[in-house]
């Protein structure tokens, strides 16, 4: 990456950590993906139990398979056999002590867009687990909320309806329709401005592209 970039990126994710920390959360700025595993799982105590949303950005920095390989109770939806054990694992990670996942946008000031489909990744942010840790590469951040809210309808929505093959019509098109496709994953959305419990929210900036 280029020195002035990464210059820029700098004081901006110093920016944001100010933003985050008005908020009632806790911010980190990380310079690599390996910064960022190292920070999370220094935050992370062994012998927590922890589980995630379907977030690219935590594969990314391999962060899911450290807990996955480590001293972690682990709960992934993902090993379920059926529709039942997988909603068991969806229920018992509102009980966990650490939330994996990321943000589809996160302004300059330091408040938190995502959209869901089925709404376990936005509720989790919202309440249940003791902590989330958010993921989140520098190409996320847009100066407002409205545009945190454009850049969830028409970049990550698109990309990861087209990531599930849905038939929506921003996956045929790539841009937000507003549509009510049985397929939508625009179902709910979270605008985060502020935690209610001190540091509960836990946000690693990585100065690297991550996720969608």
């Amino acid at each position: 990456m280029n020195e002035n970039r990464i210059k820029r990126n700098r004081l901006l994710g110093e920016r944001i950590i100010k933003g985050l920390q008005s908020r009632n959360m806790e911010g980190y700025y990380a310079e690599t993906r390996e910064d960022a595993l190292a920070k999370a799982l220094e935050w992370i105590p062994e012998g927590s139990s922890i589980s995630w949303g379907g977030s690219m950005s935590v594969n990314e920095i391999g962060l899911k398979q450290a807990v996955c390989e480590g001293n972690y109770m682990t709960y992934n939806r993902e090993a379920a056999k059926t529709p039942e054990e997988k909603r068991k694992i969806e229920l018992i990670a509102y009980d966990c002590d650490y939330f994996l996942t990321s943000a589809n946008a996160v302004t300059e000031d330091g408040v938190l867009v995502n959209i869901d489909k089925i709404g376990n990744r936005v509720s989790a942010i919202a309440n249940g687990p003791r902590n989330v840790l958010m993921i989140i590469g520098m190409n996320k951040v847009v100066k407002d909320v409205d545009n945190a809210v454009s850049r969830a309808r028409n970049e990550a929505a698109p990309v990861n309806a087209q990531r599930f093959e849905l038939d929506t019509p921003c996956c045929k098109a790539g841009i937000c329709f507003d549509c009510k496709s049985v397929d939508t994953i625009c179902c709910q959305f979270l605008i985060t401005r502020f935690s209610d419990r001190a540091k509960r929210l836990k946000v690693i900036l990585v100065n690297d592209d991550l996720g969608f």
